[in-house]
């Protein structure tokens, strides 16, 4: 099954640029030019046209609003985010260019990340109500030409990527993902898209979509005996050849995949950033558009292995805050049409007003999710902010922690696990969340818990959770015996994230700094004050991201798993405080963790 789209790109009118956003939302500036950062190559005479406009990780964003802080979007580079002001940037370049020389593409991850996504997934599922969904109805009003899947599309299960797809009025792309019965594409391989040139010959595009495999793993639950994920460049290698036999005289590879290392063991899955491998090892391919890594790098060049000729990558920054723009020029060569010259340059969406258009279009549903958000589920005793989270152990961890452990006893109790001690792990995902002391809200409690993660529990020794530590210790740059610990200079070291920093409740444990990787775990004992034997068997509260192999952990993917009832973490926490009503530590903080440096004791 190729199954193609061979299609005329619809002309968009332009939409009407405002200066206004949804009730709340402040003014953006007025538009302004784009700024360059790309590098040509190649080179020689041309006599057409064609812009390539981008995206990628837009990851539930339409609104320049944040929904954890209740206002509008703001970060120290002044950035905005969302589709409404990517569609400012596409009208400004339809109209430069004329929609004749324009297609319109977005990489991936579009259906996860914000409360918005989450509420028309989980609390008013689009796929059980025939709503549209949001982010699609903003995608298609734009007027975007292809898309390809990305990893986070599978979150809440094929159901309602499959609501999505309909919703969508061009083609959802994964040439890569296989339908397991049929053992053929289970999504559109590639589109063909034809732009018709005022006196020239027409030009075909083809356009193939790739995605990470690494959905195999993190999404394990959803796609499994469903779907398979095979390795990118070989997909490639078999796809690039067929879209151009059929008539394509550019291709366009949409690579839901980074560069570099892969964060879990490659022996599981296929290699989760091969982007640029595809660049070097696939011939016949003119642009690429990486994604998934959250980069801001508009334009890479990599030479062909095979024929010598450069392939130009460019990667949008996440979440609409950059627009690619990518120029290319045709000449004729034996009567086709050749790339000959091409340019990639950023676009800053902070340039543009946003689109009214736009926001007027999903207006009711960002209402929706902003009242949702704004429900007070309980009262605080104090305030607990996550600040110091990555370097001391916070009750507001603790809490996390709290709520799994109990889940997870009630979850095994009666089974074979059943007595066996709990523990349990989280991580500090955001070092601005905080309960305030008196109403806390699901926004709360949504912006400690940023991750649509669900709930399991696995078995595992007690020298698999030691060699658990020390890997996630790795996360503190090492402290010379005397010296003095600086958060800002010894945390994220080899630029780990603090999500990566994984704190394991249930037990008692130094992390000695002074110490090299791997050594640095000291005095680890159970809650009870006895030593945590090697042959220990522990349960392990954990969740599905890290217990699929994510982050590259030891043992936790191969352990087997005790607890899955596909309980969302995030709600078993506004479960927990809206049933008791009050959020109090004395009820669940529990020092139990240190950092140290040669034995003393840090703070």
């Amino acid at each position: 099954m190729e199954g193609i789209h061979l299609r005329t790109t619809r002309t968009l009118g332009t939409a009407t640029v405002a200066a206004l956003v949804l009730a709340g939302l402040a003014a953006a500036p007025a538009a302004a030019a784009p700024e360059a950062s790309g590098a040509k190559h190649g080179g020689g005479a041309h006599a057409l046209d064609l812009t390539l406009l981008a995206t990628t990780d837009l990851h539930g964003r339409v609104a320049n609003w944040d929904y954890f802080s209740n206002a509008p979007y703001t970060d120290r580079a002044g950035d905005t985010v969302g589709l409404a002001g990517v569609a400012s940037v596409v009208d400004a370049v339809r109209d430069e260019v004329g929609d004749d020389h324009l297609l319109v593409v977005d990489n991936g991850d579009a259906i996860q990340g914000t409360p918005l996504s989450y509420y028309y997934a989980v609390q008013e599922p689009v796929q059980e109500t025939g709503a549209t969904h949001p982010m699609a109805a903003a995608f298609d009003a734009i007027g975007y030409d292809a898309q390809v899947l990305g990893n986070h599309e599978f979150n809440y299960g094929l159901d309602l990527l499959d609501a999505y797809e309909g919703d969508l009025g061009f083609p959802l792309l994964g040439a890569n993902v296989i339908d397991v019965d049929s053992g053929e594409p289970a999504f559109d391989p590639y589109t063909l898209v034809r732009k018709k040139v005022k006196g020239q010959k027409p030009v075909t595009v083809g356009i193939l979509g790739l995605t990470t495999p690494g959905s195999a793993i993190w999404d394990k639950a959803n796609v499994e005996g469903e779907l398979e994920f095979r390795d990118m460049v070989e997909t490639a290698e078999e796809w690039v050849p067929k879209v151009r036999a059929a008539g394509a005289d550019v291709v366009v590879v949409l690579s839901h995949s980074g560069t570099g290392a892969s964060s879990y063991d490659e022996s599981i899955a296929a290699p989760e950033n091969a982007s640029d491998a595809i660049a070097r090892e696939v011939p016949g391919i003119d642009v690429m558009v990486v994604g998934h890594t959250h980069l801001d790098k508009p334009s890479q060049v990599v030479v062909n292995e095979e024929t010598g000729d450069e392939v130009l990558l460019t990667q949008p920054y996440r979440w609409g805050s950059t627009v690619s723009r990518v120029d290319l020029d045709l000449e004729k060569v034996r009567g086709q049409w050749d790339v000959v010259d091409a340019e990639a340059s950023a676009i800053r969406t902070k340039g543009f007003a946003p689109s009214q258009e736009i926001l007027d279009l999903v207006a009711d549903q960002h209402a929706t999710t902003v009242a949702y958000v704004n429900q007070v589920v309980a009262q605080s005793t104090e305030a607990l902010p996550a600040t110091a989270s990555r370097y001391e152990d916070t009750p507001i961890i603790d809490f996390i922690q709290q709520v799994q452990t109990e889940t997870v006893a009630a979850g095994i109790a009666g089974t074979a696990a059943d007595g066996l001690p709990v523990l349990s792990i989280a991580a500090p995902f955001s070092r601005t969340a905080i309960f305030p002391q008196g109403d806390v809200s699901v926004r709360d409690i949504a912006g400690l818990y940023i991750y649509d993660n669900t709930l399991q529990a696995v078995q595992m020794t007690g020298a698999q959770v030691k060699d658990y530590l020390e890997y996630s210790a790795k996360y503190y740059a090492q402290v010379p015996a005397g010296g003095t610990f600086d958060p800002e200079a010894h945390t994220g070291a080899g630029n780990t994230p603090d999500y990566n920093l994984d704190i394991i409740s249930g037990l008692e444990y130094e992390i000695d700094l002074s110490q090299p990787v791997g050594a640095r775990i000291e005095k680890l004992t159970l809650a009870d004050g006895t030593s945590l034997a090697d042959d220990q068997q522990v349960v392990v509260a954990v969740n599905n991201y890290r217990r699929s192999g994510g982050g590259g952990f030891p043992h936790i993917a191969s352990a087997p798993v005790v607890y899955d009832e596909q309980k969302e973490i995030r709600q078993l926490l506004i479960d927990w405080a809206q049933e008791r009503g009050v959020i109090d530590p004395a009820d669940f903080s529990d020092e139990s963790w240190w950092l140290t440096i040669d034995g003393v004791r840090i703070g």
